[in-house]
């Protein structure tokens, strides 16, 4: 079973969301993509909320917008850790969503990202982080992927001062 179930809440979603699979597709990380609707199908929420616990999933990043309930019932559900990734949205930027998904009541977390692409990849690399805890590759990895995020910044800095 992939260690990472990625989730959105319609079609739409996907172009954000493949950011953060892209993510995991360079720290080799197995997962799967799903749409999963928390108010067009919330039998299949609830079903593939419960499974998780029993197919071993490690964390779930849940994109949704608007409303963006899907987080929240995800996480009601399941005792994985939810990522929520708050969609950009046409008619507030994507604040309702970054709202909706950010006040969840205490005592049912759900991690949550910035609005859009940012947070899509952030979402990414926020489940390595997860992963990396009790995997000592991803955490080499992540180790010399934030060393070469150094690297470019200290290049950058000489490039400036040339």
């Amino acid at each position: 079973m992939e260690k990472v179930q990625v989730i959105m809440g319609s079609i739409s979603d996907s172009e954000t969301m493949k950011e953060a699979t892209k993510v995991l597709t360079d720290f080799n990380v197995k997962y799967d993509v799903r749409i999963v609707s928390a108010h067009r199908t919330p039998d299949k929420l609830a079903e593939f909320a419960k499974a998780t616990d029993k197919n071993e999933v490690a964390v779930i990043i849940a994109g949704a917008g608007g409303a963006a309930h899907l987080p929240g019932m995800v996480a009601a559900n399941t005792l994985v850790p939810v990522i929520g990734v708050p969609m950009k949205t046409k008619t507030l930027n994507g604040v309702d969503s970054l709202l909706s998904i950010v006040q969840m009541p205490a005592g049912i977390p759900v991690a949550t990202t910035a609005i859009g692409t940012a947070g899509a990849k952030n979402a990414g690399y926020l489940a390595v982080q997860m992963l990396a805890v009790h995997d000592p590759k991803i955490k080499t990895q992540l180790v010399t992927y934030r060393e070469e995020l150094a690297r470019k910044v200290n290049e950058s800095e000489r490039e400036l001062n040339d």
